[in-house]
């Protein structure tokens, strides 16, 4: 079953003093590209962050972040009481503002260098496992969702190479058709002349030119193509880059069927045709 390149999942994880946010998106992309945001305390598990989800969703514009809101009355930023008693008595002496002006005079010190401190939080392994858990969650999520939108697109891939078979097996029917048009046309080109002709000659220069608009491989070929991209779609992995190549393959033995048909109303199936796959190829890109 294929998935979606497009998908979104979230989990949220209430600890005792945190609330925890972790959010996944992703986007169509050739390869794998990971962007990850989380808090400066967790930075030690990024690699093993951007492993999991290397190894879960394998390629996309893939953005992960953790957000993390305070819920306990408590906080890592400090006043440094020392440095800001010094800037107001520097400022004091600096400025010759008696200490009626005190509440100017520390509007100013809280916003010098160092007048806060921030005490750097040490990664708890507890609470980062139930965190680990809850990206687990995410990428569950996320994957379900590729899945789900990937399943509209499954029905289309199916239908629209139902239509292209259809135009071949129309196709398969007009060859028999065109070749006796043209074996016409060519006689009546030659009648028109009012000459003689050799008719082994003319035989053998008929055959050499109706086996340059010979269709039979192409069509045996592009049959096979259609069957074989039905099939990969079935399989039970995604592969969008397989199914992308099967289309190259599809595309051109439509291209040559054209090029040789030589007959309007079997080139007006070739458009068909074009049509249909060019449909297809918007929508392969999307997938995984």
């Amino acid at each position: 079953m294929i998935q979606s390149m497009t998908g979104y999942g979230k989990a949220v994880l209430q600890l005792p003093t945190k609330k925890v946010t972790i959010e996944i998106k992703s986007l169509n992309s050739k390869n794998l590209d990971l962007n990850v945001r989380i808090p400066s305390y967790y930075k030690e598990k990024e690699l093993s962050v951007r492993k999991k989800l290397a190894s879960s969703l394998v390629r996309g514009k893939v953005d992960f972040s953790i957000w993390v809101e305070m819920t306990a009355d408590e906080t890592s930023t400090t006043v440094n009481k020392n440095v800001v008693l010094e800037y107001v008595q520097q400022l004091r002496n600096t400025l010759f503002i008696g200490s009626d002006n005190d509440v100017e005079l520390l509007k100013m010190a809280i916003k010098m260098p160092d007048a806060l401190k921030v005490e750097r939080a040490e990664l708890d392994e507890n609470e980062w496992a139930k965190i680990d858990d809850s990206i687990d969650v995410a990428i569950k999520e996320i994957i379900q969702y590729r899945t789900d939108e990937a399943a509209s697109l499954e029905i289309d891939f199916n239908e629209r190479i139902v239509n292209i078979k259809e135009a071949l097996a129309a196709i398969k029917i007009l060859d028999t058709e065109r070749i006796d048009h043209v074996k016409a046309r060519l006689q009546k080109a030659l009648d028109d002349l009012k000459v003689e002709i050799d008719e082994n000659r003319f035989e053998q220069e008929l055959i050499y030119y109706l086996e340059k608009l010979d269709i039979n491989e192409e069509k045996v070929r592009l049959a096979n193509h259609l069957d074989y991209f039905l099939e990969t779609l079935a399989t039970p992995d995604s592969n969008g880059k397989k199914l992308g190549f099967v289309i190259q393959e599809i595309g051109r033995e439509i291209n040559t069927t054209g090029s040789k048909a030589n007959y309007a109303p079997m080139q007006k199936l070739v458009i068909r045709m074009k049509d249909e796959l060019e449909k297809i190829k918007e929508q392969i890109l999307n997938v995984l």
